[in-house]
């Protein structure tokens, strides 16, 4: 499913907190983003313990029970997990996953909020999740009935709002820092063949991995637990980065002036990381309008002009991948303008390659 509209963490949140007490919501989210921990969250804002239910482990008697009889009479006896006296959080998670005959046994649950002769306690919320089909995850259509009876809602990544979590959680230094330089690699679109790729939850593997090895990590122990939680470019880049670090290279220093790109062949894929870099900072830094420029945006096209200029000396081809359009990205026209009359070389070999 593909929703007009997608919210952030934090803006799901006030969603739950002002849909959820009222009516059954479903998440439809990416593997890894952190559906899971935001209803876990919501259940402990509101004050309700949260059970948790697995769709793809699920079978029908799983939810309805199985037959008793009780005074001559066969009944079916919900288990005990969901047949509780006082209200709580009841989170359907991977709901579409689930067989169509799972899904059937939700239908008065999710509805009426009752199981047979069992009613959830008044005050008890219904809340279910699942990835896209697009997600290349384990997904079942979903019926127009049980579709018709929850609100949805798309939760998106948010690289502001996992920072800020980051920042009280523990997550370790190394993958902060690389977030806050490459906020576009927290999250990736998952392959349609058996590979890791880039999450809220990948990272976060990454960050406990990196802690247990302490400080600080060998090489090979971190192209292992790289490459084992993300994306491959990704992977290479967060390596990269880590060298980066411990050679003293930033790119914030090169911006400022206080030091060069490095030159050292044994240094290229530094170097490739840092011009990635300086990249998407010239991205996020220049108005797509000229007129627009001022401030931080003049001084952002100054230095960029300046930077790309001794890039181009140390290697053409980086500086070339600087100015290229990639994923449909392409730096503001005005300032490619001013590229090609300062280094129409650079330019001229972006065309014929």
């Amino acid at each position: 499913m593909k929703l007009a509209v997608a919210l952030t963490q934090k803006e799901l949140s006030e969603f739950l907190l002002n849909v959820a007490v009222v009516r059954p919501v479903f998440i439809w989210g990416a593997p890894g983003i952190g559906k899971s921990a935001l209803v876990q969250q919501f259940s402990e804002h509101v004050g309700l313990p949260c059970v948790s239910l697995l769709g793809s482990q699920l079978a029908p008697e799983d939810i309805i029970g199985v037959p008793q009889i009780i005074e001559g009479k066969s009944r079916f006896c919900p288990p005990a997990m969901i047949a509780r006296e006082a209200p709580y959080c009841l989170f359907l998670d991977e709901l579409n996953a689930c067989s169509h005959e799972v899904q059937k046994a939700f239908y008065s649950l999710i509805h009426e909020r009752r199981i047979g002769d069992y009613a959830l306690p008044k005050g008890s919320v219904v809340v279910g999740a699942g990835n896209r089909a697009q997600d290349s995850a384990i997904v079942k259509p979903m019926s127009s009935a049980l579709l018709n009876r929850m609100v949805h809602v798309e939760m998106t990544v948010s690289h502001r709002d996992w920072l800020e979590w980051a920042g009280g959680a523990g997550i370790h230094s190394l993958v902060v820092e690389y977030v806050q330089t490459r906020p576009d690699h927290l999250w990736s679109q998952p392959p349609k063949h058996e590979e890791p790729f880039s999450s809220p939850r990948s990272w976060h593997m990454l960050s406990d991995a990196l802690r247990e090895f302490g400080e600080p990590v060998p090489d090979d122990a971190l192209a292992v637990v790289a490459h084992g939680c993300l994306t491959p470019h990704h992977a290479v880049q967060f390596r990269a980065f880590v060298r980066a670090v411990r050679s003293r290279f930033a790119l914030a220093s090169i911006l400022k002036g206080e030091t060069g790109w490095p030159n050292d062949p044994k240094d290229r894929d530094i170097l490739y990381f840092l011009a990635q870099s300086f990249r998407a900072h010239l991205l996020k830094a220049l108005p797509a309008d000229r007129a627009q420029l001022k401030g931080a945006g003049q001084e952002a096209a100054h230095r960029g002009k300046a930077l790309i200029k001794e890039l181009a000396v140390l290697s053409m081809e980086i500086a070339q991948m600087v100015v290229s359009e990639d994923g449909g990205q392409s730096l503001p026209p005005w300032f490619m303008v001013e590229i090609v009359r300062d280094l129409p070389r650079l330019v001229e070999q972006r065309h014929s390659s």
